[in-house]
């Protein structure tokens, strides 16, 4: 990113003086919190409760489709509009693309559901196509993942990444691609096959409005709505991408990881891509590992528990994400708007960015997106094990959710 963004990168805050506890504190009672919630819900919880069918109804203004198609539009045209400025640190095209949209999309996902797919102007583009053969159902979520995988490697390793060119190029061959499948598959295409639109729909099954399977609007406990994804295809890889970048994001600032990328004798980017690489990599085989010994010890299918599990990591990826991306959010989002509005002297309002408060933010974010993703994978591991060993096949998934905490935190605080 461009050297404006650079101060607000380190998502971290500014040192371990800063933190309400020691860092071995907050390890200790983060695993603790996750350990008691695990036999409290072994207790108080014997039986799934989660149901994606419930929800009170509920009547909003309608909205016709048209006015948030047009909205789309309207971005995609701002967005147009920074390439014919100087390519410059007070281009707003960067901040555009890396804050208000990529960070931004969580939180305006999380407040109103899936807004990317009323707002996705390739979508838009795409309405007249009409599908020359079914999307197969193997297909699944890996075009997301390949998506996701593509735009976190833009965003964090690729050489010049806030330039015009690099940015331009990349949504380019991105739109290209997302129409070439809308025009084979239809718009329905985008719903699995565009990253943008499956990060919205993930993030948005935790909002407390959405829509129940048949379609009615309700008033919501968020876990119903989370509750409601099931396995396919490539789904695992989704969650698995999502978590791994914003690891990587936190290692890639790490004082042992910038050492070891100036001294290693590579480029930068060969560097960044293995590491990239190779958190996911990690962040894979726990998962595997450890869903699949819960499908051995709970007396199910290995090959199937990974799958019907990976809801369960939403939340804690929308937790890490709120964790790392906050002050940048905050700052970065105010500066953008700032050159939008041709204001690039505005100071940021900062009195929301403080040290101990960013890092009670980040925190509350990981432990609790660790919890939500507890009691999710238990009212789940409830319907795949028999009664008998429900709690003992989720003894390796409790450890799966302590060790990336603690990976988290660490990563976090210590980068």
């Amino acid at each position: 990113m461009n050297a404006a963004l650079q101060p607000v990168l380190a998502h971290g805050v500014g040192g371990r003086q800063d933190l309400p506890l020691t860092l071995g504190q907050l390890l200790a009672g983060a695993a603790a919190a996750l350990v008691v919630s695990f036999l409290v819900l072994g207790v108080a919880w014997r039986s799934p409760r989660l149901d994606p069918a419930a929800g009170r109804p509920v009547r909003l203004p309608t909205v016709p489709p048209l006015v948030p198609r047009l909205i789309g539009i309207a971005l995609l045209g701002v967005l147009a509009w920074t390439f014919t400025l100087p390519d410059t640190a007070d281009n707003p095209a960067a901040g555009l693309v890396y804050v208000l949209f990529w960070v931004g999309l969580v939180p305006l996902s999380l407040l109103l559901g899936p807004v990317w797919r009323a707002l996705n102007p390739l979508r838009t583009l795409s309405l007249g196509f009409t599908a020359r053969r079914p999307l197969p159902e193997s297909v699944g979520y890996w075009p997301a993942a390949a998506g996701l995988f593509a735009f976190a490697w833009l965003e964090l390793v690729a050489p010049d990444r806030a330039t015009l060119p690099v940015i331009g190029t990349w949504l380019a061959v991105y739109a290209v691609a997302m129409l070439a499948g809308a025009f084979v598959y239809g718009p329905d295409w985008f719903t699995r096959g565009d990253a943008f639109e499956v990060l919205s729909d993930l993030a948005g099954r935790l909002a407390i409005i959405g829509r129940r399977p048949d379609g009615t609007l309700v008033l919501r406990n968020p876990l119903d709505g989370m509750a409601g994804l099931r396995a396919a295809p490539g789904l695992v890889a989704v969650v698995v991408v999502l978590l791994g970048a914003t690891f990587y994001d936190a290692m890639s600032g790490a004082l042992f990881w910038l050492r070891f990328t100036q001294e290693n004798g590579l480029p930068a980017p060969v560097t960044g891509t293995l590491g990239l690489l190779g958190v996911m990599g990690a962040v894979a085989l726990a998962y595997t590992v450890a869903t699949r010994a819960a499908g051995r010890r709970g007396h199910t299918s290995a090959e199937r528990t990974p799958g019907e599990l990976a809801h369960s990591i939403v939340p804690i990826v929308v937790g890490y994400v709120v964790a790392h991306y906050y002050s940048l959010f905050v700052l970065e989002g105010q500066r953008t708007v700032a050159l939008l509005l041709d204001h690039p002297d505005f100071d940021p309002w900062t009195g929301v960015i403080t040290p101990t408060g960013v890092a009670n933010v980040q925190i509350t974010a990981i432990i609790l997106g660790h919890l939500v993703g507890t009691v999710l994978a238990h009212d789940r591991a409830l319907k795949l094990f028999p009664r008998a060993q429900a709690m003992t096949g989720q003894v390796p998934l409790l450890g799966l959710m302590v060790a990336y905490t603690v990976a988290g935190l660490l990563l976090l605080f210590t980068g």
